[in-house]
């Protein structure tokens, strides 16, 4: 499966759109990552809890779009935006958004 951020893929001829497909993640942060990452923020430097949580949920809401689209009979996603938002109270979930067009190519 190609998936890409661009409309087009260099060498490939899109010949049908199946349409829009999505892959939603939502995480919750946990009170250790939480009180490490407050660490973090105390004395400098990167969370890596928080980091390992966000390319988790990143990477699984690629997948669930790229197993979408193949359920819609594509063998490429195009167009893919990726987008984060936190949630609830206190902050305490992650949303990861991954959609892009759902195409068939050459």
């Amino acid at each position: 499966m190609v998936v890409t951020t661009t409309p087009t893929i260099e060498g490939k001829r899109i010949v049908e759109y199946k349409g829009i497909v999505f892959g939603e993640v939502i995480s919750g942060v946990d009170f250790i990552k939480d009180f490490a990452a407050g660490i973090s923020n105390f004395f400098g430097g990167r969370s890596g809890s928080y980091e390992e949580e966000l390319l988790r949920a990143r990477e699984n809401a690629l997948r669930e779009m790229e197993q979408r689209a193949m359920q819609m009979g594509a063998n490429a996603v195009v167009g893919v935006d990726i987008d984060y938002e936190v949630l609830g109270t206190n902050n305490g979930m992650l949303m990861v958004t991954a959609s892009g067009t759902a195409v068939k190519i050459e």
